[in-house]
């Protein structure tokens, strides 16, 4: 039944396919839109929204499929996703606003502002030496909290503090591997140096001066209305709806519970797109100085050295960003030293300095097998490279 609705929607037209000025649409962004086409009808995706855009325009926008399958709910273009681990840049760039003010260095060692964290050990005993920056490229070794537990926490206060208790997994800085909880204790240095939650730090220091009216972690009522359902695909093809996880059960506009920097925020394509411009912009929106120039660069810069890294081959690490040193497979089509980052639910935002470009895909599938490296992707992004 869902494959029928999905099939009348886009046969008598329901499916908005636009440029952002409305206008004949170029090559690319045809291609761009067939790209998007070709997943919702092989129901891989429901609907999608995706942006191409430079320093200071959107070049291309795309409004493809439905929202909600059973409602026949078209995408709009302010349709709400859960960005999930695109929540990890806009953290990376909180950090950064700290060091800019000098209230913290990237190498210091996160006891110096949480003192439970001289409680954090290894498994031999010994105290675990972990910086701000290996929390920030995933070398802190810090362990995750087991399910049902990751997000039962109300405060960033009593997550950190769970964290402490758990061993560390390896010498912080000796290896790689994926880190939430790393994620959120930078972000309670943040809320500590700040004196702010992490939530209002996000909403006033970053948000409001970017126009990011619809980035949050807590959704109001009217934005819970433009949320868009989240799918599974199973192995006949149907998609049928998928909880977000992260919140452990609650409604996304319920505020017991704390602002998980690691993937917390929901977001619309275009209020990513203006966090991108300001970081291809090395800090700078519209004449709103956000960052420094050198803190705006640190993000995408590689700090991981030469350690393996996960999700697709040829990346590096820099402040909450993942850097494409050897673009390849699902990276082909960007320069060296792009960088970005995507979502467990198969969003993808990537920032390429060199050509000045900017690609965001948005989309609501729990289970690909690899979202990073899933046909969308690659597809979108192939097309989306065309552009002028």
């Amino acid at each position: 039944m869902k494959r029928n609705a999905i099939a009348l929607l886009l046969l008598v037209g329901g499916f908005v396919g636009e440029t952002c000025f409305g206008q004949e649409k170029s090559v690319g962004a045809k291609a761009t839109s067939q790209a998007v086409l070709d997943a919702i009808q092989a129901h891989e995706v429901a609907g999608a929204v995706t942006i191409v855009a430079n320093r200071d325009s959107i070049i291309d926008l795309q409004v493809l499929g439905m929202s909600d399958i059973d409602q026949q709910q078209a995408m709009k273009k302010d349709s709400i996703f859960w960005i999930a681990s695109m929540s990890k840049p806009v953290t990376g760039a909180c950090v950064m606003m700290m060091v800019d003010e000098g209230k913290l260095s990237l190498d210091d060692a996160i006891d110096n502002h949480l003192p439970e964290m001289t409680g954090l050990k290894g498994k031999d005993g010994k105290h675990s030496k972990v910086t701000i920056r290996q929390l920030m490229n995933h070398t802190s070794g810090m362990s995750e909290i087991p399910s049902p537990n990751t997000y039962a926490s109300t405060t960033l206060e009593e997550a950190t503090k769970e964290y402490s208790k758990l061993p560390t997994l390896f010498v912080a800085g000796s290896q790689w591997q994926y880190s939430q909880t790393g994620i959120n204790t930078a972000a309670r240095i943040v809320e500590v140096v700040s004196g702010m939650s992490f939530d209002r730090f996000v909403d006033e220091r970053l948000c409001k001066p970017l126009g990011m009216a619809d980035t949050t972690f807590y959704l109001n009522d009217e934005q819970s209305s433009r949320l868009v359902v989240a799918y599974k695909r199973s192995d006949t093809g149907e998609l049928t709806p998928s909880p977000i996880f992260l919140l452990n059960g609650r409604k996304p506009t319920d505020r017991d519970r704390f602002p998980a920097a690691n993937g917390g925020l929901f977001s619309t394509a275009s209020d990513y797109a203006r966090f991108c411009q300001m970081l291809l912009n090395e800090g700078t929106m519209n004449g709103k100085k956000i960052l420094s120039v050198d803190s705006a660069r640190a993000m995408s810069q590689i700090s991981t050295a030469s350690l393996v890294t996960a999700f697709t081959p040829g990346n590096g690490w820099g402040v909450g960003c993942c850097v494409v040193r050897e673009p390849q497979g699902a990276s082909a089509v960007l320069s060296p030293g792009s960088f970005g980052h995507g979502g467990a639910f198969g969003t993808q935002a990537w920032i390429d300095p060199i050509r000045a470009r900017i690609y965001i895909l948005m989309v609501q599938r729990s289970n690909f097998p690899n979202g990073d490296d899933s046909s969308i992707r690659k597809a979108f992004q192939a097309a989306a490279s065309t552009l002028e």
